[in-house]
């Protein structure tokens, strides 16, 4: 029997026996990734019954046959961790296997592949392993192309590539369009115009102002954005970073019409025209896919991600269930460092309403359940794409590139290290069934930077081989076919959004976090690993530690790491956790050059996945009481 550790001490779940090795494929199956964005694992029945015993998740009611589906015919991994909580660094993690701080991604940089410490995406070896790649819908790896960057060397990252932006939307083939209402300079938020365009069933599209740069908007243009917001019961958030970002509402269009229903179209597509060519949605000839290769596709969703807009009859299945508001109180920010209480600034709901609240929930939930609908097409499409070329299949869907809070912390969005941003779930399903056994529940500690050695094992490729020491992460057939010699004690990762470098690392009982460094831009030359063991030999306050103890504190809700009882145990952590993102490979690029970059190794090897804290400095797991604030 496959045994892993379970999650709840009240939840015993049995795993399928598989042979500790499973024999190699006699063929490259065709291989199908699917992402989805800022999606909560708890969107999924199948998810709560194997870590709760119950097919609702905390907040209330979802809907999800076609993914519980989707795990029963393979393995569901409870624990999946991103390794950066923003749709760039954790795509860019995944595409590339490697932590954030040692690709030298860590927000919204667009890398190259110019610089000597560049290793090839997973893509770019599966196809040198004799696949033919594709990504269609949601893509935001930020590798630059040569035709991105004049004279770059690097060969395009997959041969096939089709953005929901920039070839639907743009080209009129969408629901709702929004533009940013903010850029990024320097790492600092600065306002711009922005507009979003509504496409109608009946052809019809309406652009208007959503914010302009130096200046309120007109009575007219207000006018025509308030007409908008009532017409599809828009919800907008009202903090800085998320102006303008649409919480809930219903589509311009009805399902089976909508962005994400036309990328899972051109999906299809792109397989029924194997070996021909034929015209996009919007009028490009283009080849499909090449049936006499094996085939790797990255389909990427943008739902549920802003703006939360389902479909109408998916919305109407969700209007009058009740949900349970997330418990959050202003006075648990007393115990946060600066750069979380930024975090909460920036996206926090203190000025919703509890309808307005509970709306953003149900609409939420409503988008996941639309995308369950449109996930079970695209996976019916890709088997029988497999059957009629005669060909094995493995698929990988990673449920959201990161997660989403609908309330806990405080807040709605993501970008912060605490579980509701970085937990979230995974399936792998084989025709090949001994290396994914039907129905396995999987709870170990798993991360995103897995997925690529997981997809170039099944491809052919030989991980274990020295040239691929690079990847950061296990093939999940190695995690279930033997968990406790793949077992890690921890997850780690980092980003540089919203509030600057902080980087974290999560255990069993722990989750833990700090500021890695002492400013907020992104690398550039000369100032690259520059004064890098600051956040090791700072005062801790300068640090801005946080430590949950989640034996007693699962909801993260009070930090500790200035308590007296766990100073010893924060430090601890501190150089723990700052040893490995800041001394174990570390790499900081000024991607505006070709190969301008500092590699920082004072600590390597630092990163052994072990935890072993002096046992005297771990306080008792006694629970402790929430400080209630005054007059409740």
């Amino acid at each position: 029997m496959i045994a892993s550790i379970p999650r709840y001490a009240s939840l015993l779940l049995l795993l399928i026996a598989s042979p500790a090795f499973a024999e190699a494929p006699k063929e490259q199956p065709n291989i199908l990734w699917i992402i989805t964005d800022d999606h909560r694992a708890d969107s999924l029945e199948v998810y709560n019954r194997a870590t709760t015993g119950k097919s609702e998740s905390p907040l209330g009611y979802v809907s999800s046959p076609n993914i519980d589906k989707l795990a029963s015919e393979g393995v569901l991994f409870t624990r999946a961790y991103c390794n950066s909580p923003a749709c760039g660094p954790s795509r860019a993690s995944m595409h590339t296997g490697r932590y954030p701080f040692r690709n030298g991604k860590y927000g919204w940089e667009a890398t190259h592949q110019e610089a000597d410490f560049t290793r090839p995406a997973f893509a770019q070896s599966l196809r040198d392993a004799g696949y033919g790649t594709a990504i269609i819908g949601k893509r935001h790896y930020s590798i630059r192309t040569p035709e991105q960057r004049p004279g770059g060397t690097q060969q395009a990252v997959f041969d096939y590539e089709m953005d929901f932006v920039r070839d639907l939307e743009r080209n009129g083939v969408g629901d709702l369009h929004s533009t940013g209402a903010y850029g990024l300079v320097d790492s600092i938020l600065l306002r711009k115009d922005a507009t979003e365009t509504i496409f109608y069933p009946d052809g019809r599209v309406k652009k208007y102002v959503l914010t302009k740069a130096d200046r309120e908007l007109s009575a007219e243009e207000e006018a025509i954005k308030r007409g908008v917001e009532e017409e599809f019961d828009i919800l907008r958030a009202y903090t800085r970073i998320n102006t303008g970002l649409i919480l809930g509402g219903v589509n311009p269009q009805p399902a089976g019409k909508t962005t994400d229903a036309n990328i899972v179209r051109e999906f299809k597509s792109h397989l029924a025209n194997a070996g021909k060519t034929y015209k996009t949605q919007w009028g490009k000839e283009v080849s499909g896919a090449d049936a006499d290769k094996p085939l790797f596709v990255n389909l990427g969703f943008h739902l549920p991600h802003t703006p939360v807009l389902p479909p109408k009859e998916f919305r109407e299945r969700f209007r009058e269930r009740k949900y349970k508001l997330p418990e959050f109180d202003t006075s648990e920010l007393s115990a946060l460092p600066p750069q979380l209480v930024e975090i909460y600034n920036e996206s926090k709901t203190d000025r919703m309403k509890p309808e307005e609240k509970l709306q953003a929930i149900r609409d939420y939930y409503a988008f996941c359940a639309y995308g369950d609908a449109l996930v079970g097409e695209a996976v019916e499409s890709f088997k029988a794409y497999c059957e009629a070329n005669d060909r094995e299949y493995l698929i990988v869907f990673t449920v959201g590139d990161h997660g989403w809070h609908l309330g806990e912390q405080g807040t709605m969005a993501k970008f912060g290290p605490w579980r509701q941003s970085i937990e979230d779930a995974a399936i792998v399903v084989s025709s090949d069934k001994q290396n994914y056994p039907p129905g396995t529940v999987c709870n170990e500690m798993v991360e995103f930077v897995d997925f690529a050695p997981t997809m170039m094992a099944a491809g052919g490729i030989d991980v274990s081989d020295a040239q691929y020491d690079y990847l950061d992460g296990t093939d999940l057939a190695q995690v279930v076919a033997d968990p406790e010699a793949n077992r890690r004690d921890y997850i780690l990762g980092e980003m540089n959004l919203v509030c600057g470098h902080r980087a974290y690392l999560r255990t069993d009982d722990f989750a833990f976090s700090m500021r890695t460094r002492d400013r907020r831009k992104v690398g550039a030359a000369p100032f690259l690993n520059d004064d890098i063991r600051w956040a090791l030999t700072c005062e801790a306050k300068h640090a801005h530690l946080a430590l949950y103890d989640l034996r007693n504190d699962p909801l993260e809700r009070r930090n500790v790491a200035y308590d007296l009882d766990y100073l010893p145990l924060a430090e601890w952590f501190r150089q723990k956790l700052g040893n490995i993102v800041l001394g174990d490979g570390r790499i900081e690029c000024d991607w505006t050059q070709p190969n301008s970059y500092s590699l920082s190794n004072f600590a390597g090897g630092a990163d052994d996945k072990k935890i072993d804290m002096p046992a005297e400095i771990v306080p008792s797991g006694k629970p402790f009481a929430m400080r209630t604030p005054p007059n409740r």
